[in-house]
């Protein structure tokens, strides 16, 4: 396994120390579950069984046609 050396702020460090309370792993489990969390390339799991939950959600065309027409603009 690798290691990394990374350098933050007090502010910044404060806030992971307390997150890394909260949650009960380490440190180090903590920055790599983030980092992780970061560069996914797909939805979790959670995000993609949502496809479809709303069957009567107008498509994107329906709610362009309820926007009211632009107002013409005055000539300078």
């Amino acid at each position: 396994m690798s290691q990394v050396t990374i350098y933050l702020d007090e502010k910044t460090m404060a806030t992971v120390r307390a997150a890394v309370e909260s949650t009960g792993v380490s440190q180090s489990q903590w920055i790599a579950d983030a980092i992780r969390a970061r560069i996914q390339s797909e939805w979790p799991v959670s995000v993609r069984t949502l496809a479809g939950a709303w069957p009567d959600l107008p498509e994107a065309e329906e709610l362009r046609l309820l926007q009211p027409r632009d107002q013409i603009r005055e000539q300078l």
